[in-house]
């Protein structure tokens, strides 16, 4: 399953435009989830209505945005897990709102003196939400240090509603191992497939079978990417689109020999055909030659910071 990227509930209601797109279903199939985020637990309602009328088939609520401009500005996101009282009316309100399951995404807690994840889970299933999904670090942390695992263990013995562990799944060894610390019942992968978005493919066959899929070899790399760059040039349109692709094209390039170089050049160019001339020059020349992406995990832990 994957999860939209969040969606503040109160510029959904109000039909924002650029909203109202971020939240559309893509049509190919399997369960379409449309996060959420807000603060008022009437707006967070007619949000998840909305979403669900777009054909949203889940709605998933962020508790776990560590952003000051959401955290602290708009009091939502991780700093919900400070005051139960409150997200317990935004659960309840969600739930009640849509017919369709409402699951929660959450850090352990504010900071490490305030770990009320697993109370926060009880309080979650309480109030009818059918899924957790814990990053092992507090908001005070951010994306600093390393994901605790073991922690979200108390999350799953505290409930009988499944739990998802999530951070610093960067390997299948990680998928593997988080799964065994946290006893949790399955991985939520994000920054891990930054410019890698078959690793999902990988982390799923790993767990099932104990066997490795190779990466992909140079030419379909390059045709995922090009993929994905015309999909936000569509979605975004060609100017935002260009701005958009360009971290995106950089996470791709990352490993490959002169990659330094490429994401210099494309970062300076305003023009889509042009950038579009330069993947062809940096990655031609790589195919024909037979170079492999070196992918180190301490390499993608630096990156995905």
């Amino acid at each position: 399953m994957v999860v939209s990227e969040m969606i503040a509930s109160w510029a959904m209601i109000r039909e924002n435009r650029k909203t109202l797109d971020m939240a559309e279903i893509d049509g190919c199939g399997g369960v379409s989830a449309v996060q959420l985020a807000g603060c008022d637990p009437a707006a967070m309602a007619d949000a998840a209505r909305l979403a669900v009328d777009k054909g949203a088939h889940l709605i998933d609520i962020n508790f776990g945005c560590p952003v000051k401009k959401v955290a602290v500005g708009q009091a939502a996101g991780s700093a919900l897990m400070r005051d139960e009282v409150a997200a317990a009316a935004i659960l309840e309100a969600t739930v009640n709102a849509v017919p369709v399951p409402v699951t929660l995404k959450m850090r352990m807690g504010w900071d490490h003196a305030n770990l009320n994840a697993p109370r926060l889970a009880r309080i979650a299933q309480d109030s009818g939400i059918r899924m957790v999904t814990v990053h092992g670090r507090t908001r005070q942390q951010f994306y600093t240090g390393t994901a605790d695992w073991e922690f979200v263990r108390q999350v799953k013995q505290a409930v009988g509603i499944p739990v998802i562990v999530n951070g610093d799944i960067l390997t299948e060894n990680d998928a593997a191992a988080a799964l065994a610390q946290s006893g949790a019942d399955g991985v939520m992968i994000g920054r891990g497939c930054y410019g890698r978005p078959w690793f999902l493919e990988q982390a799923a066959h790993y767990l099932r079978t104990g066997m490795r899929l190779p990466e992909p070899s140079l030419v379909r790399q390059k045709a995922i990417l090009l993929g994905h760059y015309q999909a936000m040039l569509d979605q975004f349109g060609i100017g935002p689109g260009v701005r958009l692709a360009r971290k995106h094209l950089s996470w791709y390039s990352r490993g490959l020999p002169g990659s330094a170089e490429f994401r210099a050049t494309m970062n300076r160019l305003p023009d889509a055909g042009a950038v579009l001339e330069l993947i062809d020059r940096f990655y031609d020349p790589l195919i024909a030659r037979g170079a492999i992406r070196r992918i180190e995990s301490d390499a993608l832990q630096a990156e995905a910071a």
